[in-house]
């Protein structure tokens, strides 16, 4: 095969991947693919095409840099559609008690099951073994501590789910606290 068409290619990698693909996944790719020397560069380049590409027609997708990779997404504006067939498919939607483990993993990561159930105040056995299934975290190593256990950490795809490039896009704690989720008279 040859590189005549180069942009395509990379275009077609980016549809078929089911996560975001990095330059270097793509470069591995392509270069196996070609059996010819091919620069990150060059592919940084062809990316940018593809990019500008999708901004300039008037579609509803559009190539999206996320998690160190890139994807299609569909545009902000077409929110309501996506949303709305979300929610006629809500029984694959994560579960109150997932999102809030998802949570406690994402803020104190790396963390492991004991610390979780301190936090949340109850067993959380089947709800990290189903987040682990469905790829959301992953295990990040073992604690220093007495028998040493196991560390939980979001994973890439968690990142992907959320749409956010790193942890640091999560909204800060303070954002999300206000005077209806507190309990009792506050104190002047």
């Amino acid at each position: 095969m040859s590189l005549d068409k180069p942009t395509n290619l990379i275009e077609a990698l980016i549809f078929a991947s089911e996560k975001s693909i990095t330059a270097e996944e793509i470069h591995q790719v392509l270069t196996e693919l070609l059996e010819e020397p091919i620069e990150i560069k060059f592919i940084l380049e062809k990316i940018e095409q593809i990019q500008a590409k999708y901004l300039d027609l008037d579609l509803a997708i559009e190539l999206v840099h996320l998690n160190a990779g890139y994807q299609f997404l569909t545009k902000k504006e077409y929110y309501g559609a996506i949303n709305q067939l979300q929610i006629q498919r809500s029984k694959k939607k994560l579960s109150q008690a997932a999102l809030e483990t998802l949570s406690i993993i994402a803020y104190k990561q790396p963390i492991t099951k004991l610390e979780i159930e301190q936090i949340r105040g109850v067993n959380c056995d089947y709800t990290v073994q189903k987040l682990l299934e469905k790829e959301l975290i992953s295990i990040s190593g073992k604690a220093e501590t007495i028998g040493k256990p196991l560390l939980y950490k979001t994973s890439g795809l968690f990142m992907d789910y959320f749409g956010i490039n790193s942890t640091n896009d999560l909204p800060q704690i303070n954002e999300l606290i206000t005077e209806n989720n507190t309990i009792g008279e506050q104190a002047e």
